[in-house]
């Protein structure tokens, strides 16, 4: 069973969560965060990648950055955010349009996470599992959350609202992108409440923050579990508030086939349409776009027991992006990109249009799909899920 903990969050000083508050560290280049950081002294920005103040000659792995960050982590709890006075649980809010979710803030095991009740479905990569060892290692602080997930727990959603309903925010605000953050401080009288009920959730899972999961279980070793090392600073959902968007393929080339080839190919694994929508509608479904138009593909094989074959990124991978394309290996291969869904179609048709040779429009993996590949201790293929909106990085910050 799960075992989440209160914790003395580091959190924005009144008024200033809007200024702190950042988009997590790998969401960006570190041309793009200089940019966006630019002119905004606050932004955690400045703590997550402090490489964006550095030279572009040194690089983004240099000691110097480690230690740039520590400084400037100090800097920030001088200056523009404060620990809490005493352990709390929190709630955090997203707004994007009409979707609105509420996750609790806390800590959870790192010897949970080692036996699998905090559970993965993805590969890590070992440079980008090192960078944030470090980076926790040299500020002391977990700077950005795990966004983890659970099968619902009806006495936590109520607490939740009841909490939301009666409680002044801790912040609120409409970040530049449209997206609402509101947060909360969930009464310590109700600690218990939260601790019991987490106990009857037996899994947790990674929805996003792979990474940071990993480097907080490797620098919770390296400092042999002392202090608040042994916990992992988590934004924990129930399933049914969150929303997958699609992660969208685009190919460079046909693999030396002329485009009607390539249609021919595909009518060989399903059904191929004209003039279809642009987004499909149902699992089994995937949308192409080819030489300026939208086809549809229906896969005719696509019931597998296993949970991981009978996804639509891997109908896709194994019966078209592999046997008909040629890519053998998606994480590798140059000549495939991924396409966030919440860039949206417009830009699949902007990329092929441009020069590259095919598009593919998926239809979202489902969070059941997800923890039914977590829960059989699978890996996911590459790029299979985009979380939206994205937690953002400095409104609540674990020491360790």
């Amino acid at each position: 069973m799960a075992t989440v903990y209160p914790f003395c969050a580091c959190l924005p000083k009144p008024g200033l969560a809007a200024q702190v508050a950042s988009l997590p560290y790998d969401v960006y280049t570190r041309q793009e965060a200089r940019a966006a950081a630019g002119g905004h002294p606050l932004s955690f920005l400045r703590v997550t990648l402090a490489d964006i103040t550095l030279p572009d000659e040194v690089s983004s792995y240099d000691p110097k950055v480690y230690e740039l960050a520590a400084q400037t982590w100090q800097k920030f709890l001088a200056e523009s955010v404060q620990p809490d006075v005493q352990p709390s649980y929190y709630i955090y809010s997203q707004q994007m349009g009409d979707h609105r979710q509420y996750g609790i803030v806390g800590c959870v095991s790192v010897d949970e996470y080692n036996a699998g009740i905090v559970r993965k479905h993805e590969r890590t990569r070992q440079e980008k599992e090192d960078d944030r060892t470090r980076h926790i290692l040299a500020t002391k602080a977990q700077t950005g959350p795990v966004f983890l997930a659970y099968r619902d727990v009806v006495v936590l959603n109520a607490l939740v609202a009841a909490v939301c309903a009666t409680e002044e925010p801790l912040f609120d605000f409409t970040a530049s992108d449209g997206i609402r953050h509101t947060g909360w401080r969930i009464p310590a009288d109700r600690n218990e409440v939260v601790r019991t009920a987490f106990e009857q959730v037996p899994i947790l899972y990674i929805a996003d923050g792979h990474h940071r999961a990993a480097a907080a279980a490797r620098s919770c070793a390296e400092l042999q579990g002392a202090g608040e090392s042994g916990r992992t600073l988590a934004v924990i959902f129930p399933a049914s508030q969150l929303r997958i968007l699609a992660y969208n393929r685009v190919v460079k080339d046909l693999n030396g086939l002329t485009p009607e080839q390539f249609l021919a190919e595909l009518a060989k694994v399903g059904t191929v349409t004209d003039n279809a929508p642009a987004v499909p509608t149902a699992s089994g479904e995937v949308s192409i776009y080819l030489g300026g138009k939208w086809y549809g593909l229906q896969f005719r094989e696509r019931h597998s027991e296993n949970p991981i074959e009978a996804l639509d990124v891997s109908l896709l991978q194994n019966q078209v992006l592999q046997p008909i394309l040629g890519i053998e290996n998606p994480r590798t291969d140059h000549r495939i990109d991924f396409v966030g869904g919440i860039r949206g179609t417009a830009e699949l048709e902007r990329r092929v249009n441009a020069g590259e040779a095919v598009a593919f429009s998926m239809y979202p993996t489902s969070l059941e799909q997800l923890m039914d590949v977590a829960d059989a201790n699978g890996i996911m293929p590459p790029k299979s899920t985009w979380f939206e909106p994205k937690l953002r990085d400095g409104l609540f910050t674990h020491q360790i």
